[in-house]
């Protein structure tokens, strides 16, 4: 693995991703604040061991477990002030941090779980053809059923929900935004899948 690749990657990526759009503040050299966000979060994802990549690196995706993913308050609050300086910048840290609260709050408080915090497929890859998705699709599944544990995501993109359906995952909550987006909330079960999937 090339790091450096693959925060390139994860940076295209973000450029068009909604959530990251939102958050990441406009002008001046927004592309650098995009790339600094991808750092953080493939730095975190190896530190954290929830990076997936595809055999071909062009599918990138970060499944966090729940009891990995416990920060020092020191580490967590000097890594946010980087954030806010470097990526959203002061003017909606407040609108961010209430709507992170309330995504958070929609997974368990005191269980395990897995979490896709992120999923993207590079543009080059894309397509039924080329089988990435699927690929990363098959890993997520597979991890939920090793550990055997629910694993959690959520989109903005209807499309995305549809696709998540698909793959067995139901939709359990849907919220209209102040903002006036909608955002669903998606649950892969392994329990339910057990006759579907080998271990």
């Amino acid at each position: 693995m090339d790091k450096e690749v693959i925060i390139d990657r994860v940076t295209e990526i973000l450029k068009e991703t909604p959530a990251s759009m939102q958050i990441v503040k406009k002008g001046g050299n927004r592309d650098a604040r995009f790339h600094y966000l991808a750092r953080h979060m493939v730095n975190k994802a190896i530190d954290k061991d929830a990076l997936v990549l595809s055999s071909n690196e062009m599918g990138i995706a970060i499944v966090l477990r729940n009891s990995n993913s416990k920060t020092s308050f020191i580490k967590e609050m000097t890594e946010n002030i980087k954030l806010v300086l470097n990526v959203t910048g002061f003017k909606n840290v407040s609108t961010i941090l209430k709507n992170q609260k309330y995504i958070k709050n929609q997974r368990p408080k005191d269980q395990d779980y897995l979490y896709c915090w992120f999923w993207g497929i590079s543009k080059d890859a894309r397509g039924a053809d080329t089988q990435v998705g699927k690929e990363m699709k098959d890993e997520f599944l597979r991890r939920a059923h090793k550990y055997n544990l629910p694993l959690y995501a959520e989109t903005q993109t209807r499309r995305n929900t549809i696709v998540y359906q698909k793959f067995g995952f139901d939709l359990f909550h849907t919220w209209n935004r102040p903002d006036g987006k909608t955002m669903y909330f998606m649950k892969y079960d392994p329990t339910k899948h057990e006759d579907k999937y080998n271990k």
